[in-house]
């Protein structure tokens, strides 16, 4: 496909000398319409003070300084294949920051950005989106008629986010390839159930079974507490299900790390151009030793890949799923002078050997995709059964 006004260019190429005069022409206009340009001066500034001056309609300043910066993230992320990186204009960045306020609810999803908006990782239970029959891996592409391609992950989010009870409608691709269908719904308060689970059986052996959703400031005391409470049960292995978990804080993923590893024992490494290099360790006083599984799929990313790569390079678990999302880089909010805010990846994150998984994520162990319309939990059987074999081995 060629690029828009892709004919007019080559139209014009062939006019040959004619439109090489015509250039000339109007490039000596515009240097005697404004004295020439400062060489001291940015050409950025020079463009948007031709523009201003010029154009045939009147510009804001504004429009083009938020164009502008756009523009310049826009061929960082074509450069470098950075996903990542945003521009918050101010609005943008008003809107994000009161969606992050507390006063603000959703409709009860984890979501991870993809090109055409948001990837659903997992419905939470009793929320709007449950009852709507909303599933993981639907795609969420416009959200009251305004389309999300292109949006950032956290200005796409703070969308759907708004007071209780408010409506919002939601633009689905089901399973991410169907056609789009509009869903309506009300916002709620839902709570986010951090760590659930219950006991499991793997053959003739008692397991835990953990979900754990988020990596939320406080989510590894949840995470130990549930954990304990049924290994207090006589759990004698554990199934950790890090599907759907979009991730969070690094902080947390070390603690949540520290639950199984020794002290001492690496969990992440970082390096960035400005913010140098910074080493993780597991701080200590983990949790009694049990054979584990850890579930994954294509919406485990960030935090929730490093604390599944830091198991399964300590020889701690075995990860059984699909792959996952790849995350691979950390990012810092930027407030710039004008109100907006660059959401900027400043940084790449490596796993416990120095792995990085940017673009390509954790290739499961055990391979164990959910097939649609397959009935059951493909992956949990799995994991079941790879725990099961586990435990026989150690009880011989």
């Amino acid at each position: 496909m060629s690029e828009p006004g892709g004919d007019r260019w080559l139209q014009g190429f062939a006019t040959g000398v004619l439109s090489v005069a015509a250039f000339a022409v109007c490039t000596v206009a515009v240097v005697w319409l404004l004295g020439g340009f400062d060489s001291g001066s940015g050409v950025s500034t020079d463009a948007q003070s031709v523009i201003e001056q010029n154009y045939f309609h009147e510009v804001k300043p504004s429009l083009l300084d938020n164009a502008s910066i756009n523009g310049m993230i826009t061929t960082l992320k074509h450069r470098y294949d950075d996903r990542f990186s945003h521009y918050f204009d101010p609005r943008q960045y008003r809107q994000f920051a009161a969606a992050n306020a507390g006063q603000f609810s959703g409709v009860g999803l984890t979501v991870n950005g993809v090109k055409s908006g948001l990837r659903v990782g997992s419905v939470l239970p009793n929320s709007p989106a449950k009852e709507a029959g909303i599933k993981p891996n639907d795609v969420i592409v416009a959200v009251d008629g305004r389309s999300l391609a292109g949006v950032s992950e956290d200005v796409a989010v703070s969308r759907v986010k708004g007071p209780p009870g408010t409506p919002v409608t939601l633009t689905i691709r089901s399973g991410g390839t169907g056609k789009p269908h509009d869903v309506h719904l009300k916002r709620a308060t839902v709570n986010l159930p951090v760590a659930t689970g219950h006991i499991a059986q793997a053959g003739p052996s008692k397991v835990a079974y953990v979900h754990f959703a988020t990596f939320s400031s406080g989510s590894h005391g949840q995470l130990s507490s549930e954990i304990q409470h049924l290994y207090s049960k006589g759990a004698e292995g554990l199934v950790l299900d890090l599907r759907g978990n979009p991730g969070g804080q690094v902080n947390e993923a070390v603690l949540c790390a520290s639950l199984f590893l020794k002290k001492g024992e690496r969990v992440l490494s970082t390096r960035g151009r400005t913010q140098g290099s910074q080493v993780y360790d597991a701080i200590g006083n983990p949790l009694p030793s049990k054979p584990i599984v850890v579930l994954i799929d294509h919406n485990t990313a960030s935090a929730a890949e490093i604390l599944a790569s830091a198991l399964e390079e300590h020889h701690l678990a075995t990860t059984v799923g699909s792959q996952s999302f790849g995350k691979g880089t950390f990012q810092k909010v930027i407030n710039l002078p004008s109100g907006g805010a660059l959401d900027l990846t400043v940084g790449r994150y490596f796993t416990a050997n120095g792995t990085s998984l940017l673009g390509d994520g954790i290739t499961p162990q055990v391979p164990a995709p959910n097939r649609p319309g397959k009935p059951g939990d493909e992956a949990l059987k799995k994991g079941l059964s790879v725990l099961a074999e586990d435990l026989a081995v150690q009880n011989k």
